[in-house]
């Protein structure tokens, strides 16, 4: 992709009501625009990168054995009185239609995935199950802040699966904990499991993901090391007092929720009537499970915790291109032409390799051109350049490193497999 024909492009002002790093970062390099509070538009490189993760979530997803769906974000307010919850969720959006019929635009999917699995499960022979999907969901926060974190209309993977028994539930929601490390490790992110009391959409105890960033709004009692964190509203502890796990000093932290799962019990499937006959033959509603995951939430949450002064650092496996390719102006006429070149040639080189890079081949500075590269942060930056390719070399230089290199030319696509095929690094701290 050349940088020039790029749709959006950088920015050199910060927006004005920027109140964390991703409201400025991701504007600032061109990833999203806000429509409105709450609301952005997303640009193609915030689109590549949101893809990315929704990939990730995707695989993980589908390695439990759930199944795909896209529900509508549409919803009949007859299912709504059905669980009783038209007037009790306070983040309701609720829209009136020309018919005269209410909907509401979904906040989240008890009140339709229910009756649907309800017209195809028929035995307990249908059980366990498991469905997900990855989908625009709808919330009309008062106050809508922190840049793609909190918003009204936000990406998410909301799961719910469906047991005949407890121990059947216990042993799926079991599963689901280290595939939800999974994603995050995998998404550059190190996260704590922390046990939290329900919010308004859950009737039980839940466990939360928190990432540990200055950008979040919960307040998390934890040691640096050991698996122990609990949401300090909950918590019996305070800080000060000894980690049950290793005896380390707690401390209360701040961090990002970027994932929950809780027991739903069978509230749903009493309201929608989803029962089968157990191989018993008595009648039994199902017991249900919810898992969610904010898919715009986790990329704002990688750039809160994956940044320094000069910009964003993506992990590669997020990142929307692996490579950012620069090409510096020469006076000389020879000179540029071997520059654009090679630089060409290099492009389709990596493009044909699987690692197609971004490639600013714009007549900018070398100055502007190196300051937006950091700012967007690609994983890998390639800089040809006449005093390069008198050495036979390209340079290189990480996003996350200080100082570059220089890399003989023929040996760069070897090198960019082996730099982008190493194992999932965590970057954030």
């Amino acid at each position: 992709m050349r940088y020039s024909q790029l749709f959006g492009k950088t920015n050199k002002s910060a927006p004005h009501d920027a109140d964390s790093a991703n409201a400025r970062l991701l504007v600032q390099a061109g990833f999203v625009r806000q429509e409105m509070a709450g609301v952005y538009a997303w640009l193609p490189l915030g689109l590549r990168a949101l893809r990315n993760v929704e990939a990730i979530v995707r695989d993980e997803m589908n390695k439990l054995g759930a199944h795909e769906v896209l529900l509508p974000a549409l919803q009949s307010k007859e299912h709504w009185d059905t669980t009783k919850r038209w007037d009790t969720v306070d983040v309701l959006f609720k829209v009136p239609s020309q018919t005269g019929k209410q909907y509401a635009l979904g906040p989240t999917a008890e009140e339709v995935i229910t009756p649907l699995v309800a017209q195809f499960v028929q035995s307990y022979k249908d059980l366990p199950l498991a469905v997900y999907q990855i989908s625009n969901k709808y919330r009309d926060e008062l106050r809508a802040k922190s840049g793609v974190l909190r918003g009204r209309e936000f990406g998410m993977k909301d799961m719910y699966s469906f047991h005949l028994t407890p121990e059947d539930f216990q042993a799926f929601y079991d599963r689901t904990i280290p595939a939800y490390l999974n994603v995050y490790r995998r998404c550059g992110l190190d996260a704590k499991v922390v046990e939290a009391s329900g919010g308004a959409f859950t009737t039980k105890h839940t466990h939360e993901f928190q990432v540990l960033t200055p950008a979040g709004e919960d307040k998390i009692l934890t040691s640096k090391t050991g698996s122990f964190a609990q949401n300090i509203e909950i918590s019996t502890l305070k800080a000060g007092d000894k980690n049950p796990d290793n005896g380390e000093e707690l401390e209360v932290m701040t961090g990002v929720e970027v994932g929950n799962i809780f027991d739903l019990g069978s509230r749903f499937s009493e309201a929608f009537n989803l029962a089968v006959t157990d191989e018993n033959g008595e009648r039994k509603h199902l017991i249900m499970g919810c898992y969610g995951i904010g898919t715009t939430r986790l990329l704002g949450t990688i750039v809160e915790a994956c940044n320094d002064a000069k910009g964003m650092m993506w992990p590669k496996s997020v990142a929307p291109y692996p490579v950012h390719l620069v090409s510096l102006s020469a006076k000389d006429p020879a000179e540029q032409e071997k520059v654009a070149a090679t630089a060409s040639a290099l492009h389709d080189e990596l493009t044909k390799a699987g690692f197609e890079p971004l490639w600013d081949e714009r007549g900018a500075s070398a100055g502007e051109k190196f300051a937006d590269a950091d700012l967007i942060g690609l994983p890998l930056r390639l800089v040809v350049s006449s005093k390069s390719l008198a050495q036979g070399s390209v340079e290189w230089k990480p996003r996350h490193e200080e100082e570059a290199k220089l890399v003989p030319l023929a040996e760069i696509v070897e090198h960019v497999t082996t730099f982008m095929n190493e194992p999932y690094e965590t970057t954030s701290h």
